[in-house]
């Protein structure tokens, strides 16, 4: 019964979700584009955690994953959410994998950087190829403003994850109640092992769950409960120049994905749909 209640009560709040904050926070103006949300299709059973999304063999598939506590796998689904292919990798462990990343190489990154509990030493991100699963890099991180763990500053959770320009750039999943600031890291795509500090931040009004950039690299979207909020990220990764802010309220989606350099999908977690937001003409 609590349980119920507490996602009604998340339903109702992501319903209500609105751009207002961040329009008055960070500068981003009146929405520049209209989209047009539609359901794919539906994710199959054994995907009931999708966190991550990214580019599959063809533009009609993408990859993605569960969160912590399930099979190291990814999934190959398409348009319609149906399940194409599983890949398992064996070598690898699910601590908690919160988001897919992907070079224009055909590199995916794997980022197990899920930190509910803010008292994690072991982050780190898996660099793989799906032709060749077996193969692996590991790109060990530390966050260089966290000195405690577990942190009383519940600001070192990450959900989002996106690759640009040979680097990968984590955004925090800000857990407070009362200071939005999500927190911007970068790191090199190789092996190694890094400490980072914080290199931009900005407001966001709710949690951050997901991130991609667009083909032509010069949009970055971040995925929340509730909203999309875009930036112009042509002059480099920052949050200097807001675009937009785009009504979602479609429940706890944690992943993203740009199909061209306007429209993308994401996916719901819980209720395992797959949803395409196109800009209308």
């Amino acid at each position: 019964m609590v349980q119920k209640l507490f996602w009604w009560a998340f339903s109702v709040k992501v319903a209500l979700c609105s751009c207002q904050f961040e329009k008055k926070k960070e500068g981003f103006k009146k929405a520049k584009a209209d989209y047009k949300i539609t359901q794919l299709g539906e994710l199959p059973a054994a995907l009931n955690e999708s966190s991550g999304l990214a580019q599959g063999s063809s533009k009609n598939t993408y990859w993605t994953h569960n969160d912590s506590g399930n099979a190291a796998e990814l999934y190959l689904v398409n348009k319609k959410g149906e399940l194409e292919e599983t890949l398992t990798l064996s070598n690898l462990k699910n601590d908690d994998w919160e988001d897919l990343a992907q070079d224009n190489k055909g590199n995916l990154y794997i980022a197990d950087v899920g930190n509910n509990a803010h008292d994690r030493r072991d982050l780190k991100i898996y660099k793989i190829r799906p032709d060749s699963p077996q193969t692996y890099e590991t790109i060990s991180l530390r966050y260089a403003d966290q000195q405690a763990f577990p942190s009383p500053v519940r600001n070192f959770d990450c959900e989002a994850v996106a690759w640009h320009g040979g680097k990968l750039y984590l955004f925090s999943k800000n857990w407070s109640q009362t200071n939005h600031t999500v927190k911007l890291y970068a790191l090199p795509d190789k092996a190694g092992d890094y400490t980072l500090w914080p290199q931009d931040s900005t407001q966001i009004k709710t949690m951050v769950t997901g991130a991609d950039v667009s083909p032509d690299g010069r949009t970055l979207a971040l995925m929340t409960y509730g909203k999309v909020v875009l930036y112009d990220i042509s002059g480099g990764v920052n949050f200097n120049k807001p675009l937009d802010c785009i009504k979602t309220a479609h429940g706890q989606t944690e992943a993203i994905l740009f199909v061209n350099n306007t429209d993308f999908v994401f996916t719901n977690e819980k209720k395992r749909s797959l949803y395409l937001a196109k800009k209308k003409k």
